[in-house]
């Protein structure tokens, strides 16, 4: 998947020269893009990531935060700006990459972790084979970022399956559109930062989403009502160019540990509070939140996310198949 021009890449990489001088130099300062607001979990975490690695190398390393998209680019464009050495380090999101490998689709199958701790056990079995994938990619794998449960956010109560096939839906991956599509739902995959343009101009009217995202980008200006579905709990992850890794002092190796260590902590030890604390903002918006959706509704995504399982366990072989095995057994739960 290649999403920018060879000049583009080369002017960028002239651009950011300094950030990937070896660790003789005094200071190195790295961009770090991500699609999504300066006030959402990841970025948190970002912040707590770069805090520890300025502290342990002294300034020798700075990240310098680009939230909001402010680069320009969607999680899609950053896999191969990192890979190239386009851009030195990016936080993006994981199910977004599904084009480039299917296994990148684990975290938003539906209804695979039906809690953090669940989520938490998906990633730590997960992670090593994502390692695999980025490291054929010249790149490093760092940490991964929760999102709180997806939902539906509406512009109209959402009572019954036919209130729900009556939607035009926002999914952020092809695993929820093909699910959506499977339950007989009006589908749109669409990038991040073309949501709240699409909810101004008509063009949906309903977005799958986590509370954390929606309330992020203020969903409320435009959909006054959220369903709890508990879908998935879709990761943002942090990776970085293999060449700037290489290149570090075995004390910056360390920092970056250490660095995504704390950043995962921040993560995982956040995103129940998270939610908690976005339906209570949610709530002094005029959100209208229904935390049980209705029984049709859920029987007709519950039968639409089999095959989409059995899809991706087909896609990604001996990996996924290992990969769930290991799931099912740490959760004690049946495939």
């Amino acid at each position: 998947m290649k999403t920018f021009s060879f000049k583009f890449a080369l002017a960028t990489s002239f651009l950011c020269a300094a950030a990937f001088a070896g660790p003789t130099q005094a200071k190195q300062v790295w961009d770090m893009p991500n699609e999504y607001n300066d006030t959402s979990l990841p970025a948190e975490a970002q912040r707590a990531f770069g805090d520890v690695l300025m502290r342990e190398t002294k300034g020798e390393i700075v990240i310098k935060n680009q939230f909001g998209g402010s680069m320009g680019y969607r999680s899609q464009d950053q896999f191969d700006m990192v890979g190239s050495g386009a851009v030195p380090i990016a936080n993006s999101n994981i199910t977004t990459l599904g084009g480039i490998n299917s296994y990148f689709l684990l975290s938003s199958l539906p209804f695979l972790a039906n809690s953090a701790q669940e989520a938490k056990t998906l990633w730590e079995i997960s992670k090593p084979y994502y390692q695999k994938i980025f490291d054929q990619n010249n790149q490093v794998l760092l940490y991964a970022t929760p999102w709180t449960p997806a939902g539906l956010w509406s512009k109209t109560p959402v009572k019954s399956l036919n209130d729900f096939k009556s939607l035009k839906i926002r999914t952020w991956d092809a695993t929820g559109t093909q699910t959506l599509i499977n339950a007989h739902a009006n589908a749109v995959q669409l990038n991040w930062g073309d949501v709240v343009p699409q909810l101004a101009a008509g063009g949906i009217d309903a977005v799958l989403t986590s509370t954390e995202g929606g309330s992020n980008a203020k969903f409320w200006e435009h959909l006054k009502y959220f369903t709890s579905l508990n879908y998935s709990m879709s990761l943002n992850v942090t990776h970085m160019n293999k060449d700037v890794y290489n290149d570090l002092s075995d004390d910056q190796k360390k920092a970056i540990v250490d660095a995504s260590l704390k950043a995962e902590a921040v993560s995982w030890e956040g995103v129940v509070k998270r939610q908690e604390g976005n339906f209570v903002e949610m709530a002094k918006e005029g959100v209208h939140i229904q935390k049980t959706a209705p029984a049709d509704i859920m029987q007709a995504l519950t039968s639409a996310a089999k095959p989409i399982i059995d899809s991706w366990m087909q896609k990604t072989g001996a990996d996924g198949q290992s990969t769930l095995d290991a799931y099912y057994t740490a959760i004690g739960r049946k495939h």
